[in-house]
């Protein structure tokens, strides 16, 4: 093995570490509200967003259409959003916030912010832009 896979491997799995305790950290309060990382994802994409359909929620969130539908449902059916048909183009149908989800995210989403802020508060701003700038080149690094 070159030193250059060598690294590369264990960074891998230092930066695989560090995503499941920070991801799992900064998510635990979602469960005080009864909502699962993706549900909370969809509420705060369409809170920041606007409505959009459910293949650009998908893509916000990075999960895949046929497990965005069942998100969704689940979310309609506690009423926290509703499932809109464009009126330019009916086969379009568009995901909205009700009142009630609404409601829900602007409760959630400034702890979520707080909690966030706090997992970070051991890097530097500096550090916490590095680590930004690295992970957008490191997503963006495809196979040839």
């Amino acid at each position: 093995m070159s030193k250059l896979e060598e690294i590369s491997l264990k960074t891998l799995v230092k930066l695989l570490r560090a995503s499941d305790s920070v991801s799992e950290d900064v998510h635990k309060h979602l469960k005080d509200y009864g909502l699962t990382v993706s549900q909370f994802g969809v509420l705060e994409a369409i809170y920041h967003l606007g409505s959009m359909s459910q293949s650009d929620i998908a893509k916000k969130i990075l999960k895949s259409e046929a497990n965005i539908v069942t998100v969704i449902d689940n979310l309609e059916k506690r009423g926290f959003i509703k499932r809109v048909k464009n009126e330019k183009d009916r086969r379009y149908i568009n995901i909205v916030l009700t009142d009630k989800g609404k409601t829900l995210i602007e409760i959630i989403f400034p702890q979520h912010k707080k909690i966030v802020a706090e997992r970070f508060s051991c890097l530097s701003e500096e550090e916490i832009l590095l680590l930004g700038d690295l992970c957008r080149k490191l997503g963006k690094n495809m196979p040839k």
